[in-house]
């Protein structure tokens, strides 16, 4: 693999991150940038380590000039959520890391596709927008892919079915106002409401779904299981490394696949001049375009709403 990944910020993420890139064969070349160069140097080292029984891998640290020649630029930078914090009490103190950061990076990697990570992701994808430079489409905000991923696990326990057969999406900011279009979600080709079993089931119980108390109760789970493992654990790293390796997987193929990822809005569904999540298709130039699914009228207040709601952050932050 020829590929070239760098990630900047060497938290428990970008080193996630890394660590998975290298494990999954995703590049040839890792570099790891953060403003505390030893802790960057010390996982790099940690990483490379592993190297031997993965794809072969160069895996180093270093400043901004060393990720010239990046195919793909993960951002992880920032000041992490602290317990009871929400998402969006973050913004001005990462705005301003986000600022400080695109100058830098781009200088050396004006070609990359950019993946943003670092949280208010879909306020910071705003900002990188605004001030790097780097062509819109190159630009990609990990959005609700996590919160997808969430979504269908529990629905796949829920149906006790391969998650892979599981339709259904996070849409709107990567936070509280997010919601799930519930029109859209399938299980194996049936809609959510419609999914039977046969008699001869060799399942244990019954499946039962009721969109009057089940829709809200999986969607509270999918909005508070960050806020979980951050208490429990203290932070949360291994699930999004996974997610993010999807979204350069998907660039790297180039077939195009549909992910809820942030990306700019231009009046889709009545949103204009902000960035959240709606399927797009990721492929080899970045994102090649949103899907246009048929909302319910609730469904596109409900996306309004998340777009005011982040319009608001922006409009409060400085850059």
């Amino acid at each position: 693999m020829g590929n070239k990944i760098t990630v900047i910020g060497a938290g428990s993420v970008g080193a996630a991150i890394a660590n998975d890139i290298m494990v999954q064969g995703l590049a040839g070349e890792i570099v790891l940038i953060d403003i505390n160069e030893t802790k960057a140097f010390g996982e790099a080292l940690d990483i490379v380590q592993g190297v031997p029984f993965c794809s072969p891998a160069v895996v180093t640290s270093g400043d901004y000039s060393t990720a010239e020649g990046s195919d793909i630029v993960v951002i992880t930078s920032g000041v992490p959520r602290k317990p009871g914090q929400t998402r969006l009490e973050l913004a001005q103190t990462n705005v301003g890391i986000i600022c400080q950061i695109a100058p830098r990076i781009v200088k050396y990697a004006p070609n990359a596709k950019y993946i943003i990570v670092s949280n208010p992701v879909d306020v910071l994808t705003y900002v990188f927008h605004k001030v790097s430079g780097i062509p819109e489409h190159h630009i990609i905000g990990s959005g609700t892919v996590l919160d997808t991923n969430r979504l269908q696990t529990e629905l796949a326990r829920r149906f006790r079915i391969s998650p892979k057969n599981v339709h259904a999406h996070v849409y709107g900011e990567h936070g509280d106002s997010s919601f799930v279009p519930w029109s859209l979600a399938t299980i194996a080709n049936n809609h959510i409401t419609d999914y039977r079993l046969s008699d001869d089931s060799r399942l244990i119980g019954e499946i039962h779904w009721d969109p009057a108390t089940d829709e809200a109760e999986v969607e509270q789970f999918v909005k508070t299981s960050g806020g979980q493992v951050i208490k429990a654990k203290g932070a949360t790293f291994f699930a999004i490394a996974i997610a993010v390796c999807h979204i350069i997987k998907c660039i790297q193929s180039g077939l195009g696949t549909a992910l809820t990822v942030s990306t700019m809005m231009h009046g889709e569904y009545g949103v204009s001049d902000v960035c959240l999540s709606t399927l797009s298709i990721i492929g080899k130039h970045g994102n090649h375009g949103k899907i246009m699914n048929q909302l319910q009228p609730d469904e596109i207040a409900k996306l309004q709403h998340s777009a005011a709601c982040l319009r608001e952050v922006i409009d409060s932050v400085t850059f």
